[in-house]
Parts: structure tokens; sequence; C-alpha cells
């Protein structure tokens, strides 16, 4: 099956020397993405703005990869403070719905730009 990289315009661009997404076997691995429009500006904003936007980001990536996120197996997400876990957890399950990835959070004490959110994701491509 090999090792593809996927890359989108819907998305930012990578800040680093890295993928947005790479396909390996049945599945894609998604980068961290952080609340920045694809033109690079960042959002704003308390942590809905900001979690609104990496959902946009991911959905870009994914769907470049011709997947939605009904195909996530697993979420990571990364989170400023853990006060906002409630807002974060409200937007969250917004864009999931009934659909339930496995999911871990971590508190950490500083994010790329200093935003406050940051999720990554792995996918199931299928056979």
């Amino acid at each position: 099956m090999g090792i593809s990289f996927v890359s989108t315009n819907q998305a930012p661009a990578a800040i680093g020397p890295y993928s947005q997404a790479v396909k390996a076997g049945s599945f894609l691995y998604a980068s961290g993405q952080i609340p920045l429009r694809p033109d690079g500006t960042l959002v704003e904003g308390d942590i809905v703005a900001q979690t609104h936007q990496v959902f946009a980001n991911i959905k870009g990536v994914l769907a470049e990869a011709g997947l939605t996120l009904s195909d996530v197996v697993k979420a990571t997400v990364f989170i400023k403070n853990m006060d906002d876990f409630g807002r974060l957890n409200e937007v969250y399950g917004h864009y999931f719905g009934d659909h339930k990835p496995a999911r871990s959070t971590v508190e950490v004490a500083r994010l790329p730009r200093d935003v406050q959110v940051e999720i990554e994701v792995i996918a199931y491509l299928g056979e």
C-alpha cells in the first residue's frame, strides 16, 4: 500500500517540516490543527471560536483524502486550560454528533502561536 502525503489549500499549510496528513495502509494520520485560517491568519477569540476553526481545518484535510469526520477513529485534543473543557466539548460534540471516536484530552503548558487548542485525528480509509 505504501505511504502518501495529503496536502490541501482548505487548511493552513504546515508551519514546520511535516505534512498536513499521511496515508499509511488503511489509515490517515492527520497532523494537529490549530486555529489558523487557510490563509495563515490566526483566529483570535475564545476557545469556542478557535475550536470551530480547528474543525474547519480538519474537515478540509479529511475531504482532500476523500474522508469525513465519520471516518475518524481517534482524536487527540491538546488544550491550554482544562477550565475550557466544557465549552470545547460542546463544539466537539456538535461536529461529531452520534459518531464517537476514541479520544484523549491533554492540558498543555503552551501550543504553537500561543493558541488555546490543537486537535489531531486518525481516520480509517477502508480496505
